[in-house]
């Protein structure tokens, strides 16, 4: 029997390529077309045009192109050019809820850390931050071969978590810790993004693995609030539907060290860690609250129709 995936509508052809085109123009007026937005293009017409499982794939996963594509625009229109940055503010608030005294002076969590230091932790960490984006893009495509409902779920709370997250960048610009660190509390925009804590791992392999990463940051001052630590709790949330307890805990492990992991390498405070649940809970709220809605379940049923194999 033929899959219907394989056919190809003339107004699904125009609306892919028009929509290829305008992003095209929109990268070209930015300052060029990169390699690696020529490297997405190719595959995503690729994908297209080749139809079938390649094209209910390449489909679902657009929403995820959708948010890479917000985040990468973040570089164009940085939110310093908004709103004053929050340097200080952020710092006191830190030192305010969560300092301590040690050593004779009342220190925060992520300053405490940077004076007792381990190789063990240095690697732990570094690996629970590589699952960052990588753990919730397998789990999507795990969804992806097995509950395309779920699936849905999971990747259009994702996207509004993260749309929660950029807004909240724009209206509360805020330096994460190393640049206190590095820089005090002075205002300086021409900072690139930092892997700080990550370079004593880039350091113990003798490769530049993170200063790579964040050599393609898109702004130093979005600390506030940590999507590092709101992803691994959607992925915690949507797994535990699948009813696998060493799955439960893999997912929980991974969420737990990321949350630690962003305060021991310097990247975040505690508040921009509490902030970035809250805004996993809500995105998650916000979503499965809505999806009930008669308009929102006729809008995924029709979603589900087109990456499912399943007509």
């Amino acid at each position: 029997m033929s899959d219907p995936g394989n056919k190809i509508s003339l107004n699904g052809a125009l609306t892919v390529l028009g929509v290829s085109g305008l992003y095209v123009l929109y990268a070209w007026l930015s300052g060029g077309v990169r390699a690696d937005q020529w490297q997405l293009l190719v595959l995503f017409l690729g994908c297209y045009f080749v139809g079938g499982a390649a094209r209910r794939f390449i489909l679902a996963f657009s929403v995820f192109l959708v948010y890479w594509w917000l985040y990468d625009s973040m570089k164009l229109y940085p939110n310093y050019l908004f709103k004053s940055v929050s340097i200080q503010e952020l710092y006191n608030l830190e030192k305010k809820f969560f300092g301590f005294e040690y050593a004779g002076k009342i220190v925060m969590p992520s300053e405490y850390f940077q004076a007792n230091l381990s190789t063990f932790l240095d690697v732990g960490t570094a690996i629970f931050y590589l699952c960052w984006i990588p753990v919730p893009l397998v789990f999507a495509f795990i969804l992806f071969l097995k509950d395309q409902t779920l699936f849905l779920r999971f990747s259009i709370a994702f996207f509004i978590i993260n749309l929660i997250g950029f807004v909240i960048y724009y209206l509360y610009p805020a330096a994460p810790p190393w640049y206190v660190t590095e820089y005090g509390f002075i205002h300086d925009y021409s900072v690139k993004s930092n892997p700080a804590g990550l370079l004593r791992f880039d350091q113990l392999i003798g490769f530049p693995l993170f200063e790579g990463i964040y050599s393609k940051g898109s702004n130093v001052f979005a600390a506030m609030p940590s999507l590092h630590s709101a992803y691994p709790l959607a992925v915690f949330y949507y797994g535990r539907k699948l009813g696998s307890r060493s799955l439960n805990a893999f997912f929980f492990t991974i969420m737990t060290g990321i949350w630690f992991s962003a305060v021991y390498l310097n990247h975040h405070y505690v508040l921009d860690v509490l902030a970035g649940i809250i805004c996993a809970v809500g995105g998650i709220w916000v979503f499965e609250k809505i999806r009930v809605k008669p308009w929102a379940s006729a809008l995924l049923e029709k979603y589900y129709k087109i990456i499912s194999a399943k007509k």
